[in-house]
């Protein structure tokens, strides 16, 4: 019977051994932050999952929207500029007269352009002080057809929302105040729209945008009771 050698002994030097085990904690450290973060906790502080596709594991499933599946496209772009304005309208106590007392103002828009609006009553007693008619119209020319749509009609002291224009034409309100003080109605607009010049068809009334109420009404001088 042979006597097999007796197996050698792998003896490694401290320093070899504390570079495999430095490497192994490194490269551990690797898979770590450049594999499990991202695939699992969606943090990719070395940009690995999202070059490799891992960093999406994390992310639930997807189901892609027709954005322009609907009635209405979801995303319009406008050649008309974005503005905003605020319009004040000082409107005189009932005993005022429709001249006093009611006030249309509308601004330009394109078909399918969009206005945010925000509006107040300033000074009013009661809910009931102030009735309001939200509307649009074209504006054709004579002998031609206008087109009108009513959008709300009630009392109210505020009311704020967007509007899409349904056509080319001018869009606002008719404000008319039955109470016993007189108020100001602020107006907060922003979108897609023009301002109407003073004197034309939706500012017969001559407002003058973004100035005090005590200016937005050039010539306007209430009696006094």
């Amino acid at each position: 019977m042979i006597d097999a050698p007796p197996p050698t002994e792998l003896k490694l030097k401290p320093k070899t051994l504390a570079m495999i085990t430095g490497g192994g904690i490194v490269i551990g450290a690797l898979i770590v932050v450049g594999a499990i973060m991202p695939a699992e906790y969606n943090v990719d502080p070395l940009g690995i999952g999202r070059l490799s596709g891992i960093g999406r594991l994390w992310a639930p499933a997807e189901k892609t929207i027709d954005a322009n599946a609907g009635s209405a496209p979801l995303m319009r772009e406008y050649s008309t500029d974005f503005r905003s304005d605020v319009i004040e309208i000082p409107l005189t106590d009932f005993l005022g007269g429709a001249s006093g007392s009611e006030l249309e103002y509308k601004v330009r828009m394109k078909k399918d352009a969009t206005l945010i609006y925000h509006w107040e009553v300033i000074g009013a007693d009661r809910d009931d002080d102030l009735h309001y008619d939200f509307h649009g119209h074209t504006t054709p020319a004579k002998g031609e057809e206008m087109n009108v749509a009513t959008y709300k009609q009630a009392f109210g002291l505020s009311q704020q929302g967007a509007l899409t224009a349904p056509f080319d034409g001018i869009q606002g309100w008719q404000f008319s105040n039955s109470g016993e003080k007189a108020v100001v109605v602020r107006v907060r607009l922003a979108g897609f729209y023009e301002l109407v010049p003073s004197g034309e068809e939706g500012n017969l009334g001559g407002i003058v945008p973004n100035v005090p109420a005590a200016e937005a009404r050039p010539g306007f001088a209430p009696k006094p009771r």
